[in-house]
């Protein structure tokens, strides 16, 4: 029987610690092994966080997901003892960021980097290892990463969680900063074998500042959502109750406020005396003080709730609980994990949004109303269309083939594709389809979709800066869709990045 090939994922965020970044290297390294990867993850030991989620670490040990945990000299270390650390200011956050990045390149946790290494050393002398997949933000597990690749020669997957010079809430205070990114991410980039990014506007940016790129060289790999997570009996319908619930779940930080909702449901509610009571707004995450200040000042205390950090699973259940979802975003450069799990959940989304590729995956959805991001009257105008929808019991919901596009399951076999075209040049896109229904099902949308993510293949005139590919066994005809191997034909892979 053939064994189990091992990766390490090298990780600073992981469970017990909480919020978005941690979900996608979970679910990786939980669904990886029912594709024939036996995952361990390189992460921090205890810490200072904004906040933890111990039914993740469960998961984790459910899985049988190996994981090293180190020391750090970084400053979140600063609150080992304290433990949960409350979200700063918008001020204040503004302010720490400033010094971090004047002070730290590439990041806060670049502290981590020489224990990491050692940790990840050890780990590598006594135990085989197939390959390393380094994930970001923070920008020093690629740095990490590629230290290990260089020691061990082991090959290395860089997965861009985020931009990293384009990432919006990234400050250079000098061009001496910015330069220095740069040529360290060159240096990344470079010094990786595959790259695996969550967006498709971080795979234009890459190709076109390094030209040694190739458009084949960055796979999309989106976020997504976990189905095991939704796995709650129906919920009951809530338009017997007569009132219309809004949640929303994340940070709110940058150009994300709840500002707007809040002033449009209060002027909806003024306007309309009558659906007082009939609207019910729910917030998600850790709370902004100057958010609930805001609440007590326009007197919405029995309108707007500030539920603060939930557990994932009790996150999940309020997603699919709730009407409708209310999504926010001020840039077209992140891809935020919630957006996936709103679809997964089925339900219609209320976004206030900047147009770029999320919004028209927002539009594609057939179950989502877009607005300019900081619109009060057009906030307002969909409010009240969304409560005659409520009445009329004809609130729109997200199709079955687009929802399964972002199965966690199904991303991870993305992610298994990735790492066998590390090893073997006859390892066919009919291998891998095979591999995937052996796990689980897959509609032919799906199918169609999820190579628009990929772009992996490489053809015969390859001159990207991974050897690995340039003996590759496919390549993507970009025009016609279609995935060709040496032994024929394979549809249904269609290249729509």
């Amino acid at each position: 029987m053939e064994r189990s090939r091992t990766v390490l994922f090298v990780a600073y965020y992981f469970p017990p610690m909480g919020l978005s970044g941690v979900q996608r290297t979970l679910k990786f390294a939980k669904y990886l092994a029912q594709y024939g990867w036996k995952s361990t993850v390189l992460t921090v030991g205890p810490t200072g966080y904004f906040a933890f989620d111990p039914p993740l670490l469960k998961e984790v040990e459910e899985a049988g997901i190996n994981v090293l945990r180190t020391g750090s000299l970084d400053a979140n270390m600063i609150f080992k003892g304290k433990g949960l650390v409350r979200m700063p200011s918008e001020g204040t956050r503004k302010l720490l960021q400033f010094f971090g990045d004047l002070l730290f390149v590439p990041d806060t946790k670049v502290g981590w980097k020489r224990k990491a290494i050692k940790a990840g050393s050890e780990f590598l002398r006594n135990n085989h290892c197939d390959a390393i997949i380094a994930t970001a933000p923070p920008q020093t597990d690629f740095m990490i990463g590629l230290g290990l690749k260089k020691k061990f020669k082991v090959p290395l997957i860089l997965d861009y969680r985020d931009a990293w010079l384009d990432y919006p809430f990234k400050f250079f205070p000098t061009p001496l900063h910015r330069w220095l990114h740069r040529r360290l991410e060159k240096k990344m980039v470079r010094g990786c074998d595959r790259i695996v990014v969550s967006h498709r506007r971080v795979k234009e940016t890459l190709v076109k500042r390094y030209p040694f790129l190739t458009y084949h060289d960055v796979t999309i790999i989106s976020q997504g959502f976990d189905r095991q997570d939704f796995s709650f009996p129906k919920a009951e319908s809530a338009a017997a109750f007569k009132k219309l619930k809004i949640v929303h779940a994340g940070t709110f930080y940058g150009g994300r406020s709840p500002s707007v909702l809040i002033h449009a449901v209060h002027n909806v509610l003024k306007q309309f005396p009558q659906l007082r009571w009939r609207i019910d707004v729910s917030f998600i995450g850790n709370t902004r003080r100057e958010d609930q200040n805001l609440v007590r000042k326009l007197g919405m205390q029995n309108d707007v709730n500030f539920l603060g950090y939930l557990e994932h699973h009790v996150c999940s259940k309020h997603l699919h609980e709730a009407d409708v979802l209310w999504f926010v975003l001020d840039n077209d450069f992140q891809s935020p994990g919630k957006l996936y799990e709103y679809f997964g959940a089925k339900k219609p989304v209320f976004a206030s949004i900047v147009d770029g590729y999320m919004k028209q995956l927002l539009l594609e959805s057939k179950a989502a109303f877009c607005v300019p991001l900081n619109d009060q009257a057009a906030h307002e105008q969909v409010l009240l269309q969304l409560v005659k929808l409520f009445d009329e019991r004809k609130l729109p919901k997200p199709p079955d083939d687009f929802v399964d596009r972002f199965d966690r399951r199904m991303l991870t076999g993305e992610l298994a594709r990735v790492l066998e075209s590390l090893f073997s040049s006859a390892f066919c896109a009919s291998d891998w389809a095979c591999l995937f229904r052996s796990s689980t099902r897959r509609s032919a949308a799906t199918a169609s979709f999820t190579a628009a993510s990929s772009g992996t293949a490489a053809g015969d005139g390859y001159r990207g800066p991974f050897p690995q590919q340039r003996q590759g066994h496919l390549w993507t005809d970009r025009e016609s869709g279609a995935t060709r191997g040496k032994q024929g034909l394979c549809q249904g892979f269609h290249d729509a990045t």
